[in-house]
């Protein structure tokens, strides 16, 4: 468990910075850029995250392609990721008709021309694939590494799956730009926090989001690299944007409750859904490392 604690000590130290970093960076910033007090926020705990990882990286024995997640040589890792890709944009999209069958989905307002439908495409793709890369690297990649050789794969499938759906309600506030004050950091963190004080309103969304990491370990485990792990993210992710872009979620619905009062989609359909193509993807996986691994 040194492996994981060292992990949570990282993120806390993140965490710190934002609360005491956030104010005095806004100052800097707010005169010249128009960015929003929890926007910095979230781009500074990445930097400290980041920083502190390099700092222990050698310690723990992660400073190489293959701890990372990154051991395929470079034509392979892409064609496993672009392949995770259209596995994942494909498992999501059957839970969107699901949605949409279920008149949990108003797709009424949605307003795009070609252009603007390719440039939305374009955008959310690139949004999801740097999503993508900094938490598969980070959770499936090096803190994976970590604690399987440590404490082997079981906990690590859990422990990963854990703190991924943990890290999910961070981020959330919004604090205006008149609002803001010295203490502002800190009610950054404190209002973050006070979510998992009021767990029944996040349970249906932290569930379905620790049965994602879950999977999302388990691809780990059988292909030995975040290959599918990155395109698989991706892919969900960003069918989920252009998604909550194009409709808005019916709460009202008679199966709104299906949806998640925390997002309006990452509820306990996307549970069940996840749930239904964990056994596939799995062995999907398991089967693609062992062809890969025969001789040509």
């Amino acid at each position: 468990m040194r492996a994981f604690a060292i992990f949570l000590a990282l993120l806390a130290a993140a965490l710190a910075v934002v609360a005491l970093g956030t104010y005095p960076a806004w100052l800097l910033l707010h005169p010249y850029f128009d960015f929003p007090f929890h926007r910095i926020g979230e781009r500074l705990g990445m930097l400290a995250l980041a920083a502190g990882f390099i700092l222990v990286a050698r310690r723990l024995g992660l400073a190489d392609r293959a701890s990372l997640g990154f051991g395929l040589p470079r034509p392979l890792f892409v064609r496993e990721l672009l392949v995770g890709l259209a596995l994942g944009v494909a498992t999501m999209l059957v839970i969107v008709a699901a949605m949409g069958a279920l008149g949990l989905l108003d797709w009424s307002q949605a307003r795009f021309g070609a252009g603007g439908l390719a440039a939305l495409l374009l955008a959310r793709l690139a949004s999801a694939l740097a999503v993508a890369f900094i938490e598969e690297t980070f959770l499936r990649g090096a803190m994976y590494s970590a604690i399987e050789r440590e404490s082997g794969a079981r906990l690590a499938v859990l422990l990963t799956a854990l703190l991924y759906a943990a890290t999910h309600f961070f981020g959330k506030v919004r604090i205006a730009p008149e609002d803001v004050s010295a203490w502002s950091g800190v009610a950054l963190l404190a209002q973050s926090l006070d979510a998992f004080a009021h767990f029944g309103g996040i349970v249906d969304a932290f569930l379905a989001l620790f049965g994602v990491g879950v999977v999302l370990a388990l691809v780990r485990r059988a292909s030995g690299n975040i290959a599918g792990c990155l395109g698989l993210h991706a892919g969900w992710v960003w069918v989920m944007l252009v998604a909550h872009e194009l409709s808005t979620p019916r709460r009202a619905a008679p199966l709104g409750f299906l949806l998640s009062r925390f997002d309006g989609f990452v509820g306990w359909l996307v549970l069940a859904g996840t749930a239904l193509f964990a056994v596939p993807l799995w062995r999907f996986y398991v089967a693609r490392r062992r062809a890969m691994s025969r001789p040509a």
